[in-house]
């Protein structure tokens, strides 16, 4: 009596096919990080576990074009997008950074429908700069 070939791909359960599950998160918080060259949206749930993220360079912006208001907007969109469909709610948001991004990328995060509960700037400041360099003797 011969063993039976088992099927490729085959598990006990007999499911066949991705492993990701639509988890349902309700309030997360956005990051944007907004510098002079690019624009960062990364959405996370409370804990900080990072449930999708988008920039102006994955969204199709190349070289000086990524630092535009533009560019930030369209990231801010496509990263919204995919947690709106997960059935997010409420959010934080976190902005962070100088950049030209910052407004436009908030305005775009008003107008996806979710309820804000507040919006807080996290851009590190300097309290005393940093160490002058030593006096040059001659």
């Amino acid at each position: 009596m011969t063993k039976p070939i088992p099927r490729i791909g085959s598990r006990k359960n007999g499911r066949i096919g991705s492993r990701k599950n639509g988890r349902r998160i309700p309030k997360g918080v956005i990051h944007v990080q907004a510098s002079f060259n690019n624009t960062i949206v990364t959405v996370t749930d409370v804990r900080g576990r990072v449930v999708s993220w988008a920039s102006a360079g994955t969204s199709g912006f190349k070289g000086t074009k990524r630092g535009t208001p533009y560019a930030a907007q369209a990231a801010a969109i496509n990263a919204i997008r995919t947690v709106v469909d997960q059935g997010m709610q409420r959010a934080e948001v976190m902005i962070k950074g100088p950049g030209l991004g910052r407004d436009a990328a908030l305005r775009a995060i008003r107008r996806s429908g979710l309820l804000l509960s507040f919006v807080r700037d996290v851009t590190p400041m300097p309290h005393n700069g940093c160490r002058p360099p030593k006096k040059r003797r001659v």
